[in-house]
């Protein structure tokens, strides 16, 4: 029993010291030190880490939620781009692109920025070409 309460003492000890768990360990298989991520709900809209608006792509669906935007198009559509240290969670996914990339997905769809906004709430890249939408809260 002495053992016992030796090492619960040792473990309340080290856990007010802060070296049993990271900050932002939940129990959720994520390590604190990993990212999910940057991507929030505001003024009714998916944005980014910089308040920027975010977007979806018709054509990632025929393409079976592979990005389908490269290339000229990923210029002009610059995609939500992952660090390797972020980790999926909830809706957020994380899909590779063609050029071995890791972008963002929102409920299996690849989202990006538009060149077109200037600043965070801009939302002129809705319905541009009748194919790129806007992703409501």
């Amino acid at each position: 029993m002495r053992g016992f309460a030796a090492a619960a003492a040792g473990f309340l000890l080290a856990a007010a010291s802060g070296s049993a768990f990271a900050a932002g360990d939940y129990g959720d298989g994520i390590p604190a030190s990993a990212s999910v991520s940057p991507l929030t709900f505001k003024g009714g809209v998916l944005v980014n880490a910089g308040g920027m608006t975010v977007y979806t792509f018709d054509k990632d669906m025929e393409a079976g939620g592979k990005p389908a935007c490269n290339g000229g198009c990923s210029a002009k559509w610059p995609p939500a781009m992952a660090a390797s240290s972020d980790k999926p969670q909830g809706q957020f996914t994380i899909v590779v692109r063609d050029d071995g990339g890791r972008q963002w997905a929102y409920k299996g769809m690849p989202v990006y920025t538009w060149s077109g906004d200037k600043q965070p709430g801009d939302k002129t890249g809705d319905n541009f070409g009748k194919l790129w939408h806007v992703v409501p809260q």
